[in-house]
């Protein structure tokens, strides 16, 4: 199984993984007409879109591929289903396409359904996890947006993290403001600052190497809760739920 990515509207991704026989599925298409002229030129026969949350910048492509390829499969969250879904999946459902067992995640916090999709080793995750950083969080759902990222992050360190923006570079200054003199971070922002120069992307990440990188996954360090001036006895949650709200307000 080969993967490949396309930019969209100003920074979106659009994922897709196809095989050697000419089979592809699609993640979160917002537009159209780059990914059916994507599909044509590479004379690639699709067989599923997988959406992982209700925002047209993930969705508003799909009619449009359903009705040049009507044989498609819509998988998506029950908050999808306007969206021409036609499967609507959930937390432990697992559905078999391109001959790979796709596991489906219950990931809400930046909307109140969001699903994310794991295969061995690719996790497509829409908006809750991105490289140096997290989704927006909309209804105060904090905590159970938290519980999201704790779920991503147990899974292999190998795990491919497929997001669906390339926000790194802003997420990367933001961790440099709260923490100047991490130097992994540092080096990391000059590489992809470097990368994004050369027109290449950031992603996908890995899970392994975020955990090193990203504070939304290092909410349970000393130096953090030190750096944001918090207590050592603040909880993990409580850490994170203070630094989405700084970088929810942080300009």
């Amino acid at each position: 199984m080969m993967i490949k990515k396309i930019l969209i509207l100003v920074d979106n991704y659009v994922w897709f993984l196809y095989d050697i026989r000419g089979f592809c599925l699609i993640v979160d298409p917002g537009l159209s007409e780059p990914v059916i002229q994507l599909i044509e030129k590479e004379k690639w026969q699709p067989r599923a879109i997988l959406l992982t949350h209700n925002h047209i910048d993930h969705t508003g492509g799909v009619q449009k591929i359903v009705e040049r390829f009507p044989q498609i499969t819509v998988f998506g969250p029950k908050e999808t289903k306007q969206y021409g879904v036609n499967k609507i999946v959930t937390e432990g459902d697992k559905i078999i396409i391109l001959d790979k067992i796709f596991y489906v995640f219950f990931t809400p916090g930046h909307t109140s359904g969001h699903v994310s999709y794991y295969s061995n080793p690719y996790l497509f995750c829409g908006d809750t996890l991105f490289s140096g950083g997290c989704g927006r969080v909309y209804l105060n759902k904090y905590l159970e947006m938290y519980n999201s990222i704790q779920k991503i992050s147990s899974l292999p360190n190998n795990t491919f993290l497929c997001c669906s923006h390339e926000y790194t570079v802003s997420n990367l200054k933001f961790s440099i403001f709260l923490c100047p003199d991490d130097k992994l971070i540092n080096l990391y922002f000059e590489k992809i600052k470097n990368r994004l120069i050369l027109g290449k992307s950031s992603l996908p990440s890995y899970i392994l190497f975020e955990k090193k990188v990203n504070l939304f996954l290092r909410t349970n360090e000393d130096s953090l809760k030190r750096a944001m001036g918090l207590k050592n006895s603040c909880t993990s949650f409580e850490v994170f739920l203070n630094l989405r709200l700084k970088k929810d307000f942080w300009s």
